[in-house]
C-alpha cells in the first residue's frame, strides 16, 4: 500500500487530536473569565479530556487488536465530533467537563490506531520514522492551536470555533473509514476476551514496559500538562507577558518541536544503522527536557524564548517511548503495549494537569502569590521527571536486550 494513503488519513485525525488537547491554553483565560472558573476549575476542566483519553486506552488496545485500525478510530472520531458540539453549547462547568471528556474518548485512538496500522503495514526498522511522521502532524495541531487560534479568537468566539472543529472532525472520520483499505484488518480477530485480558496482563508483567512508562507518566505526561495548560499561565503570571506573546512562545515551542519530529521521521532508521539507536535519541531528549525546564523553572536566563523553544525541540524526542515500547513486545501484542504505555501518559497527563491547579489554589490559599506557587509546581514536577529518569537510566542492564 503507498504510504500516503495510510499516513494522510490517520495523520489529519492525530492533528485534530491534538488541536482539541492544546486549545484550552490559549482559551482558558477566556473561559475562565466568561464563567468565572478558578486555577483548580481550569485543571479539572482541561484534564477531563486526558481522564477520559487515559481511561480508554486499555479496552482501546483490545478493540485495536481485535477489530482493527480503520473501523476503531473512525466511529470513535464520531464521538468526538458530538463531544465538540457539546463543548460549543455548554453553559457551565458541568456541560463544558462533560463533553472535554467525550472530546478526549473520541480522539483516543488517534495515534494508537495508526500505530497499530503502521506495525501490520511496514517492518520494525521503518517504525521510529512513521511515529517522528505522525508526531508532525501532531505537532502542527499543536502549532495551530497557539497564536492561529489566539488570531481566530479576535474574528470568532470559542463557540464558533467548537463548531468548525465540529465539521472538521466529521470530515476526518469519513475520511479514515472511506480512505483507507481493509487490508489494515486485525491479526488475532479471533482472539476470545480472556486471551485479550492476558496480553494486557503480560504487557504489565513485563520489566520492558517498567523501565519506559515511569517517563512516559512523569515526563511525556508533564509535558503535555505544561503544554496543554499551564504554560500560557506560567508566561503571563511569573514572566509578564500578554496573552498574545505568551501565545507566541508557545507557537515558538510547538513549530520547534515539528523539526524534532521530522528529524525522527527522516533520520532514525538511517542513525540507526550507523549505530545511534532510536533507545540513545530517547535518552539524550529526556535528559536535555529536563535540564531545558528546570532553567525555566529558575528563570535563569532572560531569553525566554530560546528557552520554551530548546525545551520543545527535547521533549518531542519523548514521543520515541512508544515505538520503544512496542519493540519488547510480539505483533500481536503491539495495540495492546502502545495504549498500555499511552495510559500511563495519560495518567500522567491528567495527574499533572488537575494537581498542579490543584496545589496552585492551596499555595495561593495560602498567601503566596500565583506566580510563586507556579514556581513551586513546576519544580515539584521536575524532581518527579528526574526520579523516573534515574530509573530508567539505572535499569538498562536488566532491559538492554528488549531496547537497544
Amino acid at each position: 500500500m503507498p504510504l500516503h494513503k495510510l499516513l494522510l488519513p490517520f495523520a489529519a485525525a492525530y492533528f485534530l487530536s491534538y488541536f482539541f488537547r492544546s486549545a484550552n491554553a490559549v482559551i482558558g483565560p477566556e473561559l475562565a473569565r466568561d464563567l468565572g472558573l478558578s486555577a483548580g476549575d481550569l485543571g479539572l476542566l482541561t484534564s477531563t479530556y486526558l481522564l477520559a483519553f487515559c481511561l480508554a486506552q486499555l479496552p482501546l488496545g483490545m478493540l485495536l487488536d481485535r477489530f482493527g485500525a480503520r473501523r476503531v478510530e473512525s466511529a470513535l472520531l464520531l464521538a468526538a465530533a458530538t463531544g465538540a458540539a457539546l463543548f460549543a453549547l455548554a453553559e457551565g462547568m458541568t456541560g463544558l467537563a462533560g463533553a472535554r471528556a467525550i472530546i478526549g474518548l473520541g480522539v483516543s485512538a488517534c495515534l494508537m490506531a495508526a500505530f497499530k496500522a503502521f506495525s501490520q503495514c511496514y517492518p520494525p526498522e521503518r517504525q521510529a520514522s512513521l511515529t517522528g511522521w505522525m508526531m508532525t502532524a501532531g505537532g502542527l495541531g499543536a502549532l495551530a492551536a497557539t497564536a492561529p487560534l489566539e488570531w481566530l479568537l479576535h474574528l470568532a468566539g470559542w463557540r464558533e470555533i467548537f463548531w468548525l472543529l465540529t465539521a472538521a472532525t466529521l470530515a476526518s472520520a469519513a475520511w479514515l473509514f472511506f480512505g483507507i483499505p481493509e487490508n489494515t484488518a486485525p491479526v488475532h480477530a479471533n482472539e476470545g476476551l480472556a486471551a485479550q485480558w492476558r496480553g494486557v496482563r503480560q504487557v504489565f508483567a513485563s520489566p520492558h514496559f517498567w523501565r519506559i512508562a515511569p517517563l512516559g507518566l512523569t515526563m511525556t505526561g508533564g509535558f503535555m500538562a505544561i503544554q496543554g495548560l499551564w504554560s500560557m499561565i506560567w508566561l503571563m503570571q511569573v514572566n509578564g507577558y500578554s496573552r498574545a506573546v505568551a501565545a507566541d512562545h508557545l507557537a515558538a515551542m510547538s513549530f520547534a518541536m515539528l523539526f524534532t519530529y521530522i528529524g525522527i521521521g527522516l533520520l532514525s532508521t538511517r542513525l540507526a544503522r550507523r549505530g545511534i539507536p532510536p533507545v540513545r535519541l530517547f535518552a539524550t531528549g529526556i535528559a536535555l527536557s529536563i535540564v531545558m525546564l528546570a532553567l525555566i523553572t529558575l528563570e535563569a536566563l532572560p531569553a525566554t524564548h530560546v528557552l520554551w523553544i530548546a525545551y520543545g525541540v527535547c521533549a518531542g524526542f519523548g514521543t520515541l517511548g512508544y515505538s520503544l515500547t512496542a519493540a519488547g513486545f510480539p505483533l500481536h501484542l503491539a495495540g495492546r503495549a502502545t495504549t498500555t504505555y499511552n495510559l500511563m501518559v495519560f495518567a500522567g497527563g491528567f495527574g499533572a494537569q488537575w494537581g498542579m491547579g490543584l496545589l496552585i489554589d492551596l499555595l495561593t490559599g495560602m498567601g503566596n502569590s500565583q506566580a510563586g506557587a507556579l514556581r513551586v509546581v513546576f519544580a515539584t514536577l521536575l524532581l518527579l521527571q528526574g526520579a523516573a529518569f534515574g530509573w530508567f537510566i539505572g535499569s538498562r542492564r536488566e532491559c538492554r536486550s528488549t531496547t537497544g
